[in-house]
This record gives structure tokens, C-alpha cells and sequence, in this order.
């Protein structure tokens, strides 16, 4: 398999939703049909100033270090903390963080990778901003703009319970506001591919049905094109 022109893929979802998992399933499944994937993960390859983010709901929030599991769980005190200074600084660095992205994202896809895929994205920043506010939403469409528009971005959906007990890190009353405005964040946005809370082969199946459909659309869309219009010349 080939692909003209890079393709950008982005997860997001819960803690717990199980990104990893259907990550690394649709890698294999790319590198096997011999494409060359690239993988970013959104914390430590885009994020700005993390040293000083991470050490900020430390020391300030007393947030516990490290991922939590069924059988360790961690306190996490940094995305659910609310307050309206913390909101106010959120809007300016998920700004730096959305330029950073563009620069981050273009190089990836300069460096001859075919598939580039990203492990989170802006918009699980978005989904953490008080979306109900009319000033809060005319923010998130203008990073949208600026941001790189991934070819999927897929919404992996999560029961609040399950994911919370895959990955014990934030209260369940707070996951469950956190997966309300997943989805009115995919309202807003409307590009989003949601992928259901379904059992794991089907939930795979649903990923890579939804990266094959788009690499088709893609290559057809591509080769029906005038050969002027491929080499760059103008339409008539």
C-alpha cells in the first residue's frame, strides 16, 4: 500500500478509554501493509513548558505522580481542578500549545512518514474548558482553525465506570463530566469520528474500517484529479 500525501490521525478520549490499545493495533496493522508510521504523543512531543505545568499541580495541588491502575490507584489534582485562574491560564497555553502543534505536525509529516498518528490531541484540551460559555466556544473554533485538522480524529467513548476502573486516576463523578463534554465538544466541532463503547475486536474492527474508508476516499479523491491540476497548475 501507498499513500500520496500523509495522513493524519489523532485519539482522544477518557483515561481509561483505551487509546493505547486501539493505537498500537492500528500501527501494526499500517506497518504491515508497509506503510511508514510515525507516533507522537501529545504530552510529551507537543505540550510547551511541561516540566513546569507537571511541577505546578504538584506542588501547588499536591496532584500524585505517575499513571494509576486497578491495582495502585493515583490521586490526580490538575484538569479537574477548576478555578477560574486556572481556566483563564488554560485558554493561553492551549493556545502555545496549538501553534507548537502546527510546527510539531508539519515536520512530522515532512520527514517522509506516510501515516502520522497522535496519542491525544488539542481538542482533549478543548474538552477541558468551560464549553457552555459563548466566549469559551468562539475560542475552541479558533483553534480549531489554527490547529492541524487530522484526517480521523477519532472520539473513543468510554463508560465513566469501566474506564475508571482500567485507570484509576480522577473521581467517577468527574469522568462522567468529562465525557459530556467530549461530546459536546464533537457536536461543536463536527468532525469527530466517534467510535462507541463496544467490546475490544469490535471496537478495533470500528478503528481500522474508519482508517481504511478514509485512506480510500483519499487515494480516489487523488486520482481523479486533472494531471494540471496534480502538478500545480491552475484550473481553467
Amino acid at each position: 500500500m501507498s499513500i500520496k500525501r500523509p495522513l493524519l490521525i489523532s485519539f482522544s478520549g477518557l483515561d481509561g478509554a483505551g487509546k493505547s490499545t486501539q493505537i498500537d493495533n492500528l500501527r501494526e496493522r499500517l506497518e504491515a501493509a508497509g506503510l511508514k508510521v510515525k507516533l507522537l504523543t501529545f504530552w510529551d512531543n507537543v505540550v510547551v513548558m511541561t516540566r513546569y505545568r507537571e511541577g505546578f499541580v504538584h506542588t501547588v495541588y499536591g496532584s500524585e505522580k505517575g499513571v494509576g491502575a486497578p491495582n495502585k490507584p493515583v490521586n490526580r489534582r490538575d484538569k479537574n481542578v477548576r478555578s477560574w485562574y486556572l481556566t483563564l491560564a488554560r485558554h493561553a497555553l492551549y493556545l502555545l500549545d496549538a501553534l507548537h502543534l502546527r510546527i510539531v505536525v508539519r515536520d512530522a509529516m515532512k520527514s517522509g512518514n506516510d501515516v502520522v498518528i497522535v496519542d491525544r490531541y488539542v481538542y482533549d484540551e478543548l474538552a477541558n474548558l468551560p464549553l457552555d460559555r459563548p466566549m469559551t466556544r468562539n475560542f475552541v473554533r479558533s483553534i480549531e482553525k489554527l490547529a492541524p485538522l487530522p484526517d480521523i480524529a477519532y472520539l473513543l467513548d468510554a463508560d465513566p465506570e469501566a474506564a475508571h476502573k482500567r485507570k484509576p486516576e480522577y473521581p467517577v463523578d468527574f469522568m462522567h463530566k468529562c465525557r459530556a463534554a467530549y461530546h459536546r465538544l464533537a457536536a461543536l466541532l463536527g468532525t469527530m469520528t466517534i467510535i462507541p463503547p463496544l467490546p475490544l475486536p469490535e471496537a478495533k474492527l470500528a478503528v481500522v474500517t474508519a482508517c481504511d474508508k478514509t485512506i480510500l476516499a483519499r487515494e480516489l479523491e487523488i486520482a481523479t484529479e486533472s494531471p494540471d491540476r496534480r502538478l500545480g497548475a491552475p484550473a481553467a
